[in-house]
C-alpha cells in the first residue's frame, strides 16, 4: 500500500518566543480550578464546539480517533443524567466507597447530591470507543485510554482558555450515559464534563491551591 505525504507545517520560533509562550500558558492553566456551583447563563455555541474541534486534534493511535463526543444542552436529557448519576452516587457514598476514599473526599464537601448536573448550561459526556464499526465490521482501536485521556485534556485546556470552568464527573458505572443518550455497545463512557461559569460566591477547597512542586513531580536524567 502506497502512503501519500505532505509537508509538516511547523511555525519555527525564536527561544525567546517558546520561553514565553510556555510561561504564559502555564500562568493562565495553572489557575484552573474544578467548581461545582455553575451560572446558569447561556454560552456561545461555538466555544463548546472549537473546544471539542482542538479535543479532536489530539494524538492517538494509528489515528483511529477512538473518541465520540456528546454536547448536552437539554434541559430533560440533563434531568435525566442527574437523576440516574445521583442513584449510582447514592449507593457509592451509602455502601462502596471505602472509608480511605470518604476521608480523602471530606475537604471537598462533596456529597450523592450531584444539582450541578441540571444547573450547567453545557455538559459533555466523552465516550471512548473500544472498537470502530465499518460496513458492519469491527476494526480494533489502538491505545484508547491514552487517546481519549490526552483528548479530554486538550478539551479542558480549551475551554479554560476560552474563559470557562468545568468539572470532571465520573460516578462508577457510568453506562446510564449510553443509554440516555443513545450510543452504542461499542463505546464506553470516560468522563463527564460539566461547563459553564462559576457563581459569583463559588468557593474552593483551600488546599486546591497547592500544587506539587517541579522538583516533586519531576525526574531528570
Amino acid at each position: 500500500m502506497e502512503f501519500i505525504t505532505k509537508k509538516l507545517n511547523f511555525s519555527n520560533q525564536t527561544i525567546k518566543e517558546m520561553k514565553v509562550n510556555s510561561k504564559n500558558f502555564y500562568n493562565l492553566i495553572k489557575n484552573r480550578r474544578s467548581v461545582r456551583n455553575f451560572k446558569k447563563n447561556s454560552i456561545d455555541f461555538e466555544i463548546i464546539k472549537n473546544a471539542v474541534l482542538a479535543a479532536g486534534t489530539a494524538p492517538n493511535g494509528a489515528n483511529l480517533q477512538p473518541w465520540h463526543f456528546v454536547i448536552i444542552k437539554n434541559k430533560t436529557i440533563k434531568k435525566k443524567i442527574r437523576v440516574a448519576a445521583e442513584e449510582e452516587e447514592r449507593e457509592f457514598y451509602e455502601n462502596k466507597a471505602p472509608k480511605e476514599w470518604l476521608n480523602a473526599l471530606k475537604p471537598l464537601g462533596t456529597d450523592k447530591n450531584k444539582s450541578f448536573l441540571e444547573e450547567a448550561p453545557y455538559l459533555i459526556a466523552i465516550f471512548e470507543k473500544k472498537y470502530s464499526l465499518k460496513n458492519k465490521s469491527k476494526i480494533k482501536n489502538y491505545y484508547v485510554k491514552e487517546s481519549v485521556g490526552i483528548a479530554t485534556g486538550i478539551l479542558i485546556s480549551c475551554l479554560h482558555y476560552s474563559g470557562l470552568s468545568m468539572l470532571t464527573h465520573t460516578p462508577s458505572p457510568m453506562n446510564f450515559l449510553n443509554q440516555i443518550l443513545k450510543r452504542p455497545n461499542n463505546e464506553k463512557p470516560f468522563v463527564l464534563l460539566i461547563i459553564g461559569k462559576p457563581k459569583d460566591d463559588c468557593v474552593i477547597p483551600a488546599f486546591a491551591e497547592k500544587k506539587k512542586s517541579f522538583s516533586k513531580i519531576t525526574s531528570i536524567f
